[in-house]
């Protein structure tokens, strides 16, 4: 399998994340997202929406993170739901997280770490942050005594949520303030095969982001 992917991305991560912990053999094929590199008309050909990530397996070729979460899980019969309602609420919590907690995180950390400080429309930041506030007190309400966001064990709905929760760059999340959430993070990093985004993904940028 080959991932199209950057190391900045916390959607590519999820991915790259599911596809190392379900012991599958994939590549990463690094897109320079900064400079271009989804919106060129060669990647076009792959993804008509100019984004990553994109997996490639055989002749399926797929995009949108929840998407290749799903394939991964039913191809390898891991990480997902082990009952028909289980699963109905893995990808409740996969909708959600596309929704109101990856999103925003995404667009608060491009916009505080990657967007130049003059270009950064005034007031969305703190907007975004108190939009995710209320998100994380959803996440860690909903950790408080579970170990997983759905049944006993690990599954994409906490690959999903999880993604962008371990980049280093500043956006406003304090794990001292979601201790629910802080631990299921450290949790879900105690996994056999575990990787950093860092090291399982080529960055855009080097140790400094611009």
């Amino acid at each position: 399998m080959k991932l199209y992917c950057f190391g900045e991305s916390g959607n590519a991560y999820k991915c790259a994340l599911a596809l190392t912990l379900a012991d599958l053999e994939w590549e990463p094929v690094f897109v320079d997202f900064f400079k271009g590199g989804a919106r060129s008309p060669e990647f076009k050909k792959i993804n008509e929406m100019g984004e990553v990530p994109v997996l490639v397996d055989g002749d399926t070729t797929l995009t949108q993170s929840g998407v290749i979460l799903d394939y991964i899980s039913s191809k390898t019969g891991k990480l997902g739901g082990r009952s028909a309602a289980e699963r109905r609420e893995v990808l409740r919590w996969l909708f959600w997280d596309n929704h109101k907690l990856s999103t925003q995180i995404g667009t608060t950390r491009f916009l505080m770490n990657f967007l130049p400080a003059d270009k950064r429309p005034e007031g969305v930041i703190p907007f975004q942050q108190s939009r995710l506030t209320a998100a994380y007190t959803v996440l860690n309400d909903h950790l408080a005594g579970r170990n997983w966001i759905v049944g006993d064990a690990p599954t994409i709905a906490d690959l999903s949520c999880c993604g962008y929760l371990y980049y280093p760059e500043p956006f406003g999340f304090d794990h001292t303030a979601w201790p629910h959430i802080d631990r299921w993070l450290n949790r879900v990093a105690a996994l056999p095969g575990w990787q950093h985004p860092y090291d399982l993904m080529q960055r855009a940028f080097g140790s400094e982001v611009a």
